[in-house]
């Protein structure tokens, strides 16, 4: 069993940053493929960023150039670093580890203003 905190959301103008942190119990949080997926209103959840366990990423297009992800295997924790934020990037943000088993996080709003 894997438990997956998330913090970092919160209200930023367009053009600003946050940096979201998803912190996992456990001692086998190395060995997981890690996501961010996010949720807005009204649409299907959807992929955001991905890291591998020897850290190889992974981006949809929309957040390209803009999203990094990372991750720190001594303190159990993936960032997703967002920059230049849109009001399309408004949504709730949710940690996974995609493999080998499935879990997620509480998930945290992200709310970018016009």
């Amino acid at each position: 069993q894997v438990q997956l905190v998330e913090s970092g959301g919160g209200l930023v103008q367009a053009g600003g940053s946050l940096r979201l942190s998803c912190t996992a119990s456990g001692r086998t949080f190395s060995m997981y493929v890690m996501g961010w997926f996010r949720q807005a209103p009204g649409k299907q959840r959807e992929l955001v960023a991905a890291i591998s366990s020897g850290g190889m990423t992974n981006y949809a297009d929309s957040v390209k150039g803009r999203f990094t992800i990372s991750r720190d295997n001594v303190r159990n924790t993936v960032y997703l670093q967002m920059n230049s934020l849109k009001p399309e990037d408004t949504a709730v943000y949710y940690c996974r580890t995609i493999a080998p088993a499935v879990y997620w996080g509480q998930g945290t709003q992200v709310t970018v203003s016009s």
